[in-house]
């Protein structure tokens, strides 16, 4: 058997060789032509020619295949005191028929259509419904606001809407209904029709001529067929934050995702059909639509749709809960989660209690996953905790200890905490200096992959080519810039620091954040912590630290924060400059988990700053603020 390091080499060394082997495990309607086009542009395209239907490939050749009574979704909502598993049959028969009620409303291959759905198993059924029909679906977070729903609305045009009544975030219940309206009342583009489940905890009124109920259109609908759509037609747009305020409609393609994705879950995360594969996202971000949505259903697994928290709901044991209950054998979730239920069960008593014996391996990914958080998951669970590394634009990993690929001495590579281990075969990532050429190993510099980038990625932003060639390709010739920082050591290992933003310029010296971050995260007392670097007259700029304690920390705030001073200065050094640091009680996040440093830094520095659409909850922003005051920042108020 073929070991990782000549895995890879094949895979830079004959990339089309490489791929047409993973591209016999999905079913094609025609076979390609070519297995790569690096002319084409503004990017190199995969499987030209071939034809096929994401959705056949989730569900249909699995029912073909006699595996129609195999468990395909799992649906387990605390947050209602629901559970529901549907067979692949039962799952083909339900998006079949509202694959059925969009077509039978003039939605055909091409069009767009929204959905802004909660965690609910009719949400991955009109994704796949329009992977069915061809058409390209763009989910947006069930809650966004309406004006920056009204955005999406207008770039990518749908012709219809799906959505729900409402949703239900923890113990609150949101009216999605006003919020849909709203949107389409500020929108230039008006859908054609929005297509409304209605969910027994709060119903809503619909619009007359424009709105229907779901359960009275799909049970009239005729089921539809699997419509054969081109490998590098569009599967999906999903927008991702952009640095000007205008989201960025990152596009996949149907074939280099199908292939990429069932790849990914033998070679990455060792998975057989059959097998619980447990992501706990939301299907409004890109983890949902790859590793909820398709790649477990692309591989015959078993996914589960969990609508919860990892605390609240009703503990912080509710993830153990749902692994012993459903029989989990590979969970995916964010490092923020489990820095959330260490700081609520520091020993990992709500762990011991449950049976996990079906449980081999934790992945961790979405943000930096700092060495305190992945030494305490591995120190409780007892099991191979992988740190990975990826983005919206990529659609998979990056970089991964891939248990699925033999390393030649062991099941997997040693784990080295503050790294995502390696390349995954495909991806060759270097790292290079301001002058665009790669720096020695060791030295910090800009992540980059070199050109063409494996399949599943991204050949595109929806409507955008310049922006896309502008933001990710021209700065780097030959090169995908990533937009992060690090560096890879004497061993090949990848080190993701910080965003190339959050590299902070102390008096001349490049300084990572996310090195600063992984000292105050091993401080005993410290659950959450956060780096920004503010502005200073003298030096440029000084990091400062944010820092939420372990739940049950009684201790003076003065005394931990000069422990924490001292911890740095002996790690990193004087030239860290750092000096100081403010206990909070949280730190604002994304909805997906991702500390809001920008904003934190601009409040720091009294800047003027737009409300993330995407914050988790904009109560904590005044928290900051009110917090930086008595220290002398934010003397501007925001």
């Amino acid at each position: 058997m073929q070991t990782y390091a000549e895995i890879h080499a094949r895979s830079r060394r004959d990339p089309e060789g490489f791929w047409a082997e993973q591209a016999a495990a999905i079913d094609w309607m025609k076979p390609f032509g070519r297995v790569l086009d690096p002319a084409a542009k503004p990017a190199a395209r995969w499987f030209v020619g071939g034809e096929m239907n994401t959705c056949w490939n989730a569900l249909d050749r699995h029912v073909a295949a006699g595996n129609g009574a195999r468990t395909a979704v799992i649906y387990d909502s605390p947050v209602t005191g629901t559970i529901a598993k549907f067979t692949y049959a039962e799952m083909k028969a339900k998006v079949a028929s509202f694959a059925g009620a969009l077509a039978a409303r003039g939605v055909v291959k091409g069009d767009r259509v929204i959905i802004y759905m909660p965690m609910v198993p009719e949400a991955l059924v009109a994704m796949l419904a329009c992977a069915r029909l061809g058409a390209i679906h763009s989910v947006v977070f069930g809650g966004f606001a309406a004006n920056e729903l009204a955005v999406r609305i207008d770039d990518c045009t749908p012709k219809a809407i799906v959505s729900a009544s409402c949703g239900i975030e923890g113990t609150k219940t949101l009216a999605y209904k006003p919020l849909l309206d709203g949107a389409i009342a500020i929108a230039r583009h008006k859908p054609e029709f929005c297509i409304v489940l209605q969910r027994p905890q709060l119903g809503c009124e619909l619009v007359k001529g424009r709105d229907v109920d779901w359960a009275e259109t799909a049970a009239a609908a005729a089921p539809a067929d699997c419509v054969p759509v081109l490998a590098t037609d569009p599967l999906y747009v999903l927008y991702t934050s952009g640095t000007t305020g205008q989201p960025k409609g990152v596009v996949r393609d149907n074939g280099g995702h199908a292939v990429a994705l069932r790849y990914s879950m033998s070679a990455i995360f060792d998975t057989r059909p059959g097998e619980v594969f447990w992501a706990a996202s939301d299907v409004g971000w890109v983890v949902g639509h790859s590793y909820i949505t398709y790649a477990p259903l692309l591989s015959g697994c078993t996914t589960i749709l969990f609508e919860g928290k990892p605390v609240g709901t009703p503990d912080a044991g509710v993830y153990w809960r749902v692994i012993e209950q459903h029989g989990v054998a590979t969970f995916f979730t964010a490092p923020t989660a489990f820095r959330a239920i260490r700081k609520e069960d520091p020993d990992g008593k709500l762990i011991a209690s449950r049976d996990l014996s079906k449980f081999r391996a934790l992945f961790l990914a979405g943000e930096r996953c700092d060495p305190a958080t992945l030494e305490w998951a591995m120190d409780k669970l007892k099991r191979p905790v992988v740190d990975h590394w990826w983005q919206t634009e990529t659609g998979w990993p990056i970089a991964a200890n891939s248990l699925g690929i033999p390393t030649g001495t062991g099941a997997h590579f040693p784990i080295k905490p503050g790294s995502p281990t390696k390349a995954v075969p495909g991806w060759d990532v270097q790292i290079l200096g301001a002058d665009g050429h790669p720096v020695p190993a060791g030295d910090i510099g800009a992540i980059v992959c070199k050109l063409p980038l494996p399949p599943g990625t991204f050949p595109t932003l929806w409507n955008a080519e310049k922006r896309y060639v502008d933001a990710y390709l021209a700065e780097y010739p030959g090169y995908y810039k990533t937009g992060d920082a690090g560096y890879i050591d004497a061993d090949g290992y990848i080190y993701v620091m910080t965003r190339v933003d959050d590299v902070i310029n102390v008096a001349g010296h490049r300084l990572s954040t996310g090195q600063m971050e992984e000292v105050l995260a091993s401080h005993k007392d410290v659950a959450e912590c956060a780096v920004v670097g503010v502005a200073d007259e003298m030096k440029g700029q000084l990091p400062l630290g944010f820092i939420v304690l372990k739940t049950g920390v009684n201790r003076p705030d003065a005394e931990i924060v000069k422990e924490i001073v001292a911890l740095v200065r002996e790690k990193i050094g004087p030239v860290a400059a750092f000096k100081q640091a403010i206990v909070v009680k949280r730190l604002p996040k994304t909805r997906s988990g991702k500390i809001l440093r920008g904003t934190m830094q601009k409040i720091a520095d009294g800047e003027a700053f737009k409300q993330p659409a995407t914050i988790d909850d904009p109560v904590v922003l005044e928290e900051i603020r009110e917090s930086l005051v008595p220290a002398g920042y934010a003397k501007t108020p925001a």
